[in-house]
């Protein structure tokens, strides 16, 4: 499981703070505000490079685009109805569904280059997921899957099915990769909320960007591709022991005291994007 190429991810040491186990309480807008304020601290060398785990309960996180939907009301009552709770992220991409059976990991480095490759941020997320799997499959690739939601060049696929979306936050010297990964559960009926909420929000307007059209059958989580039971503890323990693989050494170090002050100066720009998004429409 030893990953030789040399890239971020051959870190010296990785600073570990694992959100994954928090429980419905943990609200999605905390987690953007926590990766603005590591990318900050790691962009001033005030932290090694951190790796970070988070799960969110029944929510799912809209890009900007997704807010300027024609009937973007409809949309939103829609996915309240089916019990999820909608939050506008503050880096770019389409609606993604969170849940307990989906990880998001967050690789964070310095951009200690001034300017960290864009290509060469995704292939250390794919490099590290790559390897965790390795034992199950050699048959990951990184394309887009034209019908998935929030469709991207570094989707992760096995057999043309995705299970997980890679982004990249950049603040302050700090560089996010991050990654959903659908861990256990089943990826069409994810997909078909997506599908109804664009259905809906769209209600066949016309507009200037263009909006995927998801095929459910094109989602699938890992449990059903691999035929393995998997949980989101198995693959924290999996990402663990990869990244002890590289060399590195691994240390739990939670936020401290500067960290928690600019985090909730970052949270409250979360709220305020959330309110100017979506206030109008979630108070009707």
């Amino acid at each position: 499981m030893s990953i030789y190429k040399p890239n971020l991810l051959l870190q010296p040491k990785w600073r570990i703070i694992d959100q994954s186990s928090l429980g419905p309480g943990f609200d999605a807008k905390q987690s953007f505000a926590i990766d603005d304020t590591l990318c900050t601290s790691v962009g001033r060398n005030a932290s090694p490079a951190t790796v970070r785990s988070w799960v969110h309960h029944d929510t799912i996180v809209l890009g900007i685009q997704d807010t300027k939907l024609p009937h973007l009301a409809e949309g939103i009552h829609y996915l309240q109805e089916q019990g999820y709770k909608p939050i506008v992220r503050n880096s770019g991409g389409l609606a993604v569904v969170l849940d307990e059976g989906v990880l998001n990991i967050s690789l964070i480095f310095p951009d200690a280059e001034k300017g960290i490759d864009i290509d060469r941020g995704y292939d250390a997320m794919f490099d590290l997921i790559k390897a965790m799997f390795a034992s199950h499959t050699t048959d990951i690739e990184a394309k887009e899957i034209v019908g998935s939601y929030c469709p991207g060049s570094y989707d992760l696929s096995i057999d043309g099915q995705k299970f997980a979306g890679i982004s990249q936050r950049r603040v302050r010297g700090g560089v996010a990769v991050q990654i959903y990964l659908c861990v256990s559960g089943d990826g069409a009926k994810r997909a078909s909320v997506i599908k109804e909420f664009y259905k809906r929000g769209l209600q066949e307007a016309e507009t200037k960007f263009t909006y995927p059209t998801i095929v459910p059958e094109t989602m699938a989580s890992l449990s059903q591709l691999l035929n393995v039971e998997l949980t989101v503890s198995d693959l924290m323990m999996l990402t663990l022991q990869t990244l002890q693989s590289t060399g590195a050494s691994l240390e739990m170090i939670p936020l401290q005291a500067a960290e928690l002050e600019l985090f909730d100066t970052q949270l409250q720009r979360m709220y305020d994007r959330n309110e100017k998004a979506l206030g109008s429409v979630l108070n009707t």
